[in-house]
């Protein structure tokens, strides 16, 4: 399992790496769009589909607004980070379903809602890393810097909650995450935040900006928790293990981009707030 886990991180990496940096804007748009619609796939199990030409036409459902969102955001630019705003109070709600589970049980195991719900998770965090990469002329490094801010959060929480863990998260969820996880998740990725706002300069070198860089990274982090544990949330609720297998090794597209699916919309909006 880890070799293949290696073998398929080694592929990957580069894949993205080299589309975030060279892809023109167009280009990357089409290339994360893959992503997106794969996911619209995967997702249609967590809606408790079963017949592929059901979960086809899901999947196309998912490009087709992924397409509208597109076009809708190349007439209007400047309302992008209000669509992003508005899907970011999806997250609110997941974040009462994740704590309250298994109540609420009428909304998770409707399709209807799940449906609506796939969209909200997938949609906005494609339009959120195109926003981010076309925000400034540092913008790859940004979406770079995301990714990396999530591994990093995700490997200090996993070997902080082996080492300390002791205090459950949400045992009902995710049985494995704890507190102590949590904690060193965030303090590496503030660690990591401070590193690279002041080695790249991603902002002006004002103490007071790098210190809001760094808090917004935290909350980031934090929301990062809460898309991982999200995703949990509707495989435990249909008796999934992984949300597929194209990924040797790793499962499915969403559980490579579960954390990013939360994170990314909140980031790309604290950051145009700040550039601005």
């Amino acid at each position: 399992m880890l070799k293949l886990r290696l073998i398929t991180a080694a592929v990957l990496i580069p894949v993205v790496v080299g589309s975030v940096l060279w892809l023109t804007q167009a280009q990357f748009a089409l290339f994360f769009a893959v992503f997106a619609v794969v996911s619209g796939w995967e997702w249609s199990r967590f809606m408790g589909l079963q017949q592929p030409m059901i979960r086809a036409i899901y999947a196309v459902f998912v490009a087709f607004v992924v397409l509208v969102c597109w076009l809708y955001v190349a007439e209007y630019p400047d309302r992008a980070m209000a669509v992003l705003i508005i899907a970011l109070m999806w997250w609110l709600c997941a974040l009462i379903l994740v704590f309250t589970y298994p109540k609420h049980d009428r909304i998770r195991s409707s399709r209807i809602l799940g449906a609506m719900i796939g969209l909200l998770v997938i949609v906005p965090c494609w339009l959120a890393i195109l926003e981010l990469r076309n925000i400034t002329d540092q913008g790859a490094y940004l979406v770079l810097f995301l990714v990396g801010l999530i591994a990093v959060t995700d490997s200090c929480a996993y070997f902080g909650g082996k080492k300390w863990g002791a205090n459950k998260l949400a045992p009902r969820v995710s049985p494995g995450k704890t507190w102590e996880g949590v904690i060193s998740g965030l303090l590496g990725a503030a660690v990591f935040a401070l590193v690279c706002a002041w080695f790249f300069g991603f902002l002006n070198q004002e103490w007071k900006e790098i210190a809001v860089f760094v808090l917004v990274c935290i909350v980031t982090a934090i929301t990062s928790v809460l898309g991982d544990l999200s995703e949990s949330m509707f495989k435990r609720q249909v008796g999934l293990k992984d949300s597929g297998k194209i990924l040797p090794g790793h499962g499915g597209v969403l559980d490579r981009i579960d954390s990013l699916t939360a994170a990314a919309p909140l980031f790309a909006v604290c950051m145009g707030i700040l550039i601005q």
